[in-house]
């Protein structure tokens, strides 16, 4: 039997993880494994290189992904499309691990449904923003680095005496802001599932200094409200003297957490099971510690919510 790997769209912390659990899994079961670069363009373009457990060694510390990912507009057309599957079927491939978010498990569901070609689907996306599961690679080691510069941000914003508004990543769902805001004692967390109410954020920053809080922290989530449009806004309503840092790219690189390796190891071993049992359209995850795995379709189409009881307590917290 032969499988292929490949990560796709944005980077994780964990993506390489995977990819080792993948190969290894495999290799356990004389299962055949083809690595496949820079995720569906290289899949088109047939950049596939056999993998080995040695091939694997030492890259589960890393950050990033050592099969190169990269954004492919084609496989929006059928034409290259079917020049995919053609790809997977001249290498007798008999399954597809598929290692990212949302649009990655979009891609291999359509490989799925119009030329039958078995795919599993690693939720690899710093975002956590895949419903289906509790969490995804590289979720934990991004809050674990935009914690690490909210500390450093508290002690030049104490030795100010200023508030900073941090603009952190996670698109339309604000799990990223939310978690490291609670992880760090942010005063005021901002996110896409809830409209900003900026006097209410006026209202509770001032007290804060009225009870003599020195600094404040504003966790705001890149969907909720441009970060422009916050510090106008503050500084409107407060005497309060607010400044801004985007973190960036800096929250997708980094040694990827204990939390996210063992999680990667546990989910590239169930993909690998599904392939040898030859199931294929399903998308792998957690919940309530459990390994799961789901239809990629029902997967997709479940809306995906902010944790309210974290939120509420948040704010909570930060008085």
């Amino acid at each position: 039997m032969r499988i292929a790997v490949m990560t796709s769209g944005g980077d994780a912390p964990g993506m390489n993880a995977a990819i080792r659990g993948v190969v290894r899994c495999a290799a356990y079961d004389d299962i055949e494994v083809f690595g496949i670069e820079r995720g569906y363009k290289g899949l088109i373009d047939n950049e596939l290189q056999l993998m080995s457990k040695r091939s694997v060694s030492g890259i589960i510390q890393r950050g990033g992904t050592m099969l190169m990912t990269a954004r492919c507009p084609e496989f929006m057309q059928y034409e290259y499309r079917r020049k995919a599957a053609e790809v997977l079927t001249s290498r007798g491939i008999d399954g597809l691990v598929v290692i990212g978010g949302d649009g990655s498990f979009s891609g291999m569901r359509v490989l799925y449904e119009e030329f039958g070609i078995k795919c599993v689907g690693i939720p690899g996306t710093i975002d956590n923003d895949l419903a289906y599961t509790d969490y995804t690679l590289g979720f934990d080691t991004a809050v674990n680095t935009v914690v690490s510069a909210i500390n450093n941000l508290r002690d030049t914003m104490s030795s100010h005496e200023r508030v900073v508004v941090v603009q952190v990543m996670g698109r339309a769902c604000g799990d990223i802001a939310l978690y490291a805001g609670v992880a760090g004692g942010a005063e005021v967390i901002l996110v896409p599932e809830h409209e900003v109410n900026f006097d209410e954020v006026a209202r509770r920053l001032t007290i804060n200094k009225r009870a003599g809080k020195k600094s404040a922290i504003v966790m705001l989530a890149e969907g909720a409200c441009p970060i422009d449009t916050v510090i106008t806004e503050l500084r409107e309503r407060t005497d309060l003297s607010v400044k801004s840092t985007v973190l960036g790219y800096i929250q997708r690189g980094g040694v990827p957490t204990m939390a996210d390796r063992v999680l990667a190891s546990r989910l590239s071993a169930r993909a690998v099971e599904l392939l040898a049992q030859g199931i294929g359209g399903r998308v792998v995850g957690v919940r309530n510690n459990q390994v799961i795995d789901e239809d990629v379709s029902e997967a997709l189409a479940m809306p995906r919510r902010v944790e309210e009881d974290l939120y509420q307590l948040a704010g909570i917290l930060s008085l």
